[in-house]
């Protein structure tokens, strides 16, 4: 009898570790199977040639798309997920990992009327257009007109509230410039310029409606501070830096000196060849060109990404007047306070031209 009681007790405590393993072994799954992100927002994934299960999962989890790389990989497999066909699919964001796979281990979800493009942080319209023009239907002329189109901006004025009537202002070379908000989209290779107008002004609305807050407490208009985040968003390259530039840019204007932004020269020159030529060519005569003219440019000179407009409302509190950044060799940007020690920096890092 009592063997028979012990055994029962081992055979319950086995059932029990068992259960809590399954158990366990569920939640894992569970868990690491599950959406990553929220957003519904549909990207575009591409197959290529010699790409394997091992190869797709690892890009998902590159582009944040899937928690887990294992957990994937063997809920894949378990679910015969493992044959895929070359081609481009499109998923969303909040799928789970397993949704995504069964989605592009079926070769009837490609893709073949769309196209991925990418448009870097600080990109000139016109090179947008450019872009657009050389993988769609529609034109890089079309685009340009139509961006500067007064009847088409009145209806964009009409539909957001981050658009004013400034933006009508003839001296503009591009009205929408700054307001083209860089990121990766999907454009259908038949489409139109108003289409791709408005894909890319709800991308800078959703940005806004993070800020609006932010920039509302600012004592600088909506177009103030785009204009000044392109700005920043060309004379620095990390988070920090842009923060710090912000800074800089508001203690001078605060004290009423000139911005003095080679990036404000390179807009107002347009078509250069060299990056010196905006160092050099400081007196042309352009609304633009921040050592002519007091306080900000005219408007936008680029189209900004998040970062660079959040540092224009979020600037760092400090005391510094003056930068310059290392460009011939790591880039990193040095800080002064007073133009004396600006010269030396000048001159210690050798970007005197």
């Amino acid at each position: 009898m009592k063997n028979n009681k012990k055994l029962k007790r081992i055979l319950v405590i086995v059932i029990v570790i068992v259960a809590i393993l399954i158990g366990g072994v569920s939640i894992y799954f569970s868990n690491n199977l599950a959406s990553k992100q929220s957003s519904d927002k549909v990207v575009m994934f591409s197959i290529k040639a010699g790409d394997n299960l091992n190869t797709i999962v690892d890009r998902l989890y590159d582009k944040k798309l899937i928690k887990d790389k294992t957990a994937t990989k063997i809920a894949a497999k378990l679910q015969g997920d493992s044959n895929f066909s070359v081609g481009n699919y499109e998923i969303r964001k909040n799928w789970s990992s397993t949704h995504m796979l069964e989605h592009l281990a079926d070769p009837k979800n490609i893709v073949y009327n769309q196209v991925s493009l990418t448009f870097r942080e600080g990109i000139w319209a016109k090179d947008i257009a450019k872009i657009i023009g050389e993988n769609t239907n529609v034109s890089e002329q079309e685009l340009l007109a139509l961006w500067n189109d007064e009847t088409f901006l009145k209806k964009a004025i009409k539909k957001y509230e981050f658009l004013t009537d400034t933006i009508l202002n003839p001296a503009y070379k591009v009205k929408l410039e700054g307001y083209l908000f860089p990121e990766t989209y999907m454009f259908n290779k038949k489409t139109t310029p108003e289409e791709i107008t408005y894909t890319f002004l709800d991308e800078f609305n959703k940005v806004y409606q993070k800020l609006k807050p932010r920039i509302k407490k600012s004592k600088l208009s909506v177009e103030e501070i785009v204009t000044l985040a392109s700005v920043i968003q060309y004379e620095s390259a990390t988070k920090k830096d842009m923060r710090m530039v912000s800074g800089v840019f508001y203690n001078r204007l605060k004290q009423h000196q000139r911005l003095q932004s080679s990036a404000t020269v390179c807009y107002a020159i347009y078509d250069y060849n060299n990056w010196q030529d905006c160092e050099t060519q400081t007196t042309i005569d352009s609304p633009y060109n921040t050592y002519t003219n007091d306080g900000l440019p005219i408007g936008p000179i680029l189209n900004p990404g998040y970062d660079a407009l959040k540092a224009a409302v979020d600037p760092d509190k400090n005391d510094y007047l003056f930068f310059v950044a290392d460009v011939k060799h790591d880039g990193k940007v040095y800080y002064s306070k007073t133009y004396e020690e600006h010269l030396k920096l000048i001159d210690k890092y050798g970007l005197n031209l």
